[in-house]
């Protein structure tokens, strides 16, 4: 067997600190079936379909149907009241499509996601662009339930299908240089009417950056499916970031690049308006936005004569998974 000397070994090949520490996390988080359900979790039948599937007929590739159909069910305990798919999807922000909640909803279906390809650039040992089904090739889906936050202060309680980020970032053997992701949409303004609108203040394509330990963390899910069916286009269609202790805006829609860096990625919003928007965008209740109070939220469904008004937990409720990676952070001041 041939044993390489620190001198032979490229730089290629040496796994940075971030993601040696990440995962550590990831194999803990792994054998803990708390860490992937909305509640306290407790064990399930791994081989069983994921438990909450809706009736709507969602078109996708029909391999995409074939590998969600044999997903495995959510692995915990469900203690929140998971929210109908009608509100799910028809209740978004997705600025491509324009600023009313509607708007993706109504205008989102002449999206074409079929074929889709995925860069991988930067610090990496092997970057390309891939056709998505081979991104997924080999991958098994799971159900995960997670509450999502915006910070708007609504939220929701998804049954999303997809799998850890973490397992993609390993396929692809970041360098020691690898410190953060970056993230980019699609930029396609014949179909996304949001894009060329004289109205928008954004600089598109969108953007949106993790660093690499939060990025490797077990909760970190790529989204591929909705409700058991094919992800639909109003909802980031065909892949997606989910990051359940962040605010929504971080959970990137329609992702066609993803580059490894060194340095800390420029955001969307963080570009627009670095005093309300920060990198990190977690969730935090003692942190209020310039305009508003993070305290609490609006619990989808809710209604102007019956609103459904809850406190909003530090973390999204998922600190005992996550504060480790925050740890003698000043969380005002790195929001």
């Amino acid at each position: 067997m041939l044993i390489k000397r620190p001198s032979d070994i490229p730089s290629s090949e040496i796994t940075p600190e971030a993601i040696y520490h990440a995962r550590r996390d990831f194999m803990r988080g792994a054998m803990s079936v708390a860490a992937l359900g909305v509640g306290v979790a407790a064990a399930s039948n791994s081989m069983a379909a994921p438990a909450h599937v809706t009736d709507v007929d969602v078109k996708g590739p029909a391999w995409l149907t074939q590998q969600l159909a044999a997903a495995s069910a959510n692995k915990g305990v469900i203690t929140d009241t998971i929210t109908p798919y009608e509100h799910i999807t028809g209740y978004n922000n997705f600025y491509e499509y324009g600023y009313n909640k509607t708007d993706p909803a109504e205008k989102a279906h002449v999206l074409t996601t079929n074929p889709w390809t995925v860069e991988i650039a930067g610090e990496v040992a092997k970057p390309g662009t891939f056709a998505l089904e081979d991104l997924l090739k080999g991958i098994a889906l799971e159900e995960r339930v997670y509450r999502l936050r915006c910070v708007e202060a609504w939220s929701m309680v998804v049954p999303w299908v997809g799998f850890s980020l973490a397992e993609l970032i390993q396929r692809f053997e970041p360098t020691s240089k690898a410190k953060y992701l970056a993230f980019t949409t699609l930029e396609r303004p014949a179909e996304m009417p949001g894009q060329k609108s004289r109205f928008s203040t954004i600089d598109w394509p969108y953007r949106e950056g993790l660093r690499m330990d939060e990025a490797m963390h077990p909760l970190t899910t790529l989204a591929v499916g909705l409700y058991g069916k094919v992800l639909p286009n109003q909802n980031g269609a065909p892949l997606r970031l989910v990051v359940p202790w962040k605010y929504g805006f971080k959970y990137i829609k329609s992702i066609v690049k993803i580059e490894f860096t060194e340095k800390q990625p420029k955001t969307t919003w963080s570009m627009l308006a670095p005093d309300e928007y920060g990198f990190y965008a977690n969730v935090n209740p003692q942190v209020s936005h310039p305009r508003w109070s993070q305290a609490e939220e609006r619990r989808l469904p809710s209604g102007l004569l019956k609103p459904n008004i809850i406190p909003t937990q530090l973390f999204n409720g998922y600190a005992e998974q996550v504060a480790h990676l925050y740890k003698d952070m000043d969380l005002r001041k790195f929001y």
